[in-house]
């Protein structure tokens, strides 16, 4: 593609087939995460935002992070985690500990309540992503579904990068 070429498509706007479907994307998105995160608390009483984090907790090593790498590895502002950190100890899924290794930081542990709730939503939670995506899509689309993923993905990393 020509430089004059990007140039042209950078200054239109979608067509009307294109605004379709980016709506059929994102409403579907949206109605998959609302039933997935429906689910999870009813069948857990965890939201997807303690899912999350307790996900990312019980991958690190030790089982605890520093709060600032949680909240990049998850995606969240600093100040939404530390919100929901609070919430999250007070029903003893997480506690904050200073960090050992440098005491201007806090280390977020996983509990053995956080650990248990944790492991008692997993099979449901994965039950459900199985119900409502894998088994909604043929081999062939759920490849193409993990291709458009990663173009976007790609895509966004490159915006972020010329900022």
């Amino acid at each position: 593609m020509t430089e004059n070429t990007r140039q042209q498509r950078k200054r239109q706007l979608p067509t009307t087939e294109q605004l379709r479907i980016w709506r059929d994307f994102i409403e579907t998105a949206e109605a998959l995460r609302s039933e997935l995160s429906s689910r999870l608390q009813s069948e857990s009483s965890l939201s997807p935002g303690d899912y999350v984090v307790l996900l990312a907790l019980s991958e690190a090593e030790g089982r605890r992070m520093r709060s600032s790498e949680l909240a990049a590895g998850i995606g969240w502002e600093r100040s939404r985690l530390s919100h929901h950190l609070g919430r999250m100890e007070r029903r003893a899924l997480v506690r904050r500990e200073e960090c050992a290794a440098d005491s201007r930081g806090a280390e977020v542990v996983l509990t053995t309540t956080g650990a248990e709730a944790f492991g008692d939503a997993t099979v449901p939670h994965l039950r459900a992503v199985r119900e409502l995506f894998v088994d909604a899509l043929t081999p062939d689309e759920l490849v193409a579904a993990g291709e458009v993923a990663a173009a976007l993905r790609a895509h966004l990393a490159g915006l972020r990068g010329r900022r």
